[in-house]
């Protein structure tokens, strides 16, 4: 059952272009399944995903022509089989009978004996010719890699490409007493202020989550906050705010917060993450590119819709489902938004604009374009050091940059970029 569930989630992410995520929790036979076949479904499709260009590769030394579209799900069997096999070392018997078995059952029996050779000489050769794969380079699509080699130079962009292959860490920001929290939850505290602890489990039964002690984010996606100093008392509008890390850390530290964001559905689950945590914030249900505040506030966080290919080491699927064409489609909301939040906030006042991307036309260039069009904006240099435990993420041009392949000892960060200006 967990592996007939991770076809469809697998067909789902891949040909109906959803989200991994979205597809997990919409798909009707998961919720009845035991936790732990749970955490298999989700492990292998993530794990295909994550793994989908090695897997592919080695399927295709084993073929002598591609199987034709019309044969996907069989071709979605042979990459769960080969997940399994080479990846998450399934006992061989185990991969192959349960992936033969489900071609039959899922009408791909003309095929089964095809998927069954495939198996079997994978799993004698399987792990060896991995080993011998470039890994880095086979699951990173090819826009992805010039993009970021063109961005970050050769070297980098293959760090950050490795730092996808390992799942991430469960980062969690809490209230208060990080070090008695840290050692409730089986974790270390960053130097950040926030804990670590490994991947696994369901984070609702943790110790300390629904008292709302502390909430999941990850390390990189709680700096873009701290470049607004201290907030305690000042009104703070945060843009696009759900699911609300942000506007929890700002509400926890004092501030006077309202949360705006366009999706009822997103706003409706802000105020649910805010009403366990017991932070009281105003909500707004509107576009950010057109509301205004009642009077103009202290400081803006833009935390702006982009591609999140900062985040693919948690969201493997962004890696198959993004595309060149949604960076260019996303850059002009950006633009709308940072000219917007500039009319938010008051002389003096600070504005940080901040994405989950790796990709420049989503970092630097709105910035340059809003500050080159005259948005009475200007620049607030962030310091080298200024960030507690991130020496590294400080660039010469006085912006936040962080990369998955920061902290690699530590299990890595997600990538993220944050602009300081302020509101001349």
């Amino acid at each position: 059952m967990p592996r007939a569930c991770a076809l469809e989630v697998l067909d789902t992410v891949l040909r109906r272009k959803r989200p991994l995520d979205a597809a997990l929790a919409n798909h009707p036979g998961l919720a009845h399944l035991a936790g732990r076949d749970r955490a298999l479904a989700r492990n292998l499709v993530a794990t295909t995903l994550r793994r989908l260009g090695q897997i592919d590769a080695l399927i295709a030394h084993c073929l002598e022509r591609p199987l034709p579209h019309s044969a996907a799900a069989a071709n979605d069997l042979l990459r769960l089989g080969v997940c399994q096999l080479v990846f998450l070392e399934t006992p061989p018997h185990a991969a192959v009978d349960t992936t033969v078995g489900l071609a039959q059952k899922r009408g791909q029996g003309p095929h089964k004996g095809l998927i069954n050779a495939v198996l079997r000489r994978l799993a004698d050769e399987g792990t060896g010719l991995a080993a011998a794969q470039d890994a880095p380079r086979l699951n990173t699509p090819s826009w992805l890699w010039e993009s970021w080699n063109a961005t970050y130079g050769a070297a980098t962009c293959r760090r950050i490409a490795a730092a996808h292959l390992v799942e991430a860490p469960l980062d969690v920001t809490v209230k208060a007493d990080a070090e008695i929290w840290g050692e409730r939850l089986g974790g270390v505290v960053l130097a950040t202020g926030g804990v670590r602890r490994p991947a696994g489990g369901r984070v609702e039964t943790l110790p300390g989550y629904a008292e709302g002690t502390w909430w999941v984010q990850d390390a990189a996606a709680a700096l873009p906050v701290k470049l607004l100093g201290d907030v305690e008392g000042r009104r703070v509008v945060d843009l696009c705010a759900a699911p609300g890390g942000k506007t929890a850390q700002l509400a926890a530290a004092g501030a006077e917060v309202t949360a705006v964001d366009r999706s009822p559905a997103r706003v409706g689950r802000l105020r649910e993450n805010m009403a366990r945590l017991g932070l009281h914030i105003e909500t707004v249900n509107a576009d950010a590119a057109d509301w205004r505040p009642r009077k103009p506030a202290d400081a803006v966080l833009l935390d702006a819709p982009c591609t999140a290919t900062g985040t693919i080491r948690r969201h493997p699927d962004i890696a198959r489902l993004k595309t060149p064409d949604d960076v260019a489609a996303l850059g002009s909301v950006q633009a709308r938004l940072l000219e917007a939040a500039a009319r938010m906030v008051r002389p003096g006042g600070l504005v940080v604009y901040c994405v989950c991307s790796l990709q420049s036309e989503e970092c630097e260039t709105p910035v340059s374009a809003a500050l080159a069009a005259g948005a009475l904006l200007e620049p607030v240099p962030v310091a080298p050091g200024e960030v507690a435990g991130l020496d590294q993420g400080s660039t010469p041009g006085g912006v936040l940059r962080t990369l998955p392949c920061h902290w690699a000892e530590k299990g890595g960060m997600d990538g993220f970029y944050a602009a300081r200006l302020r509101r001349v």
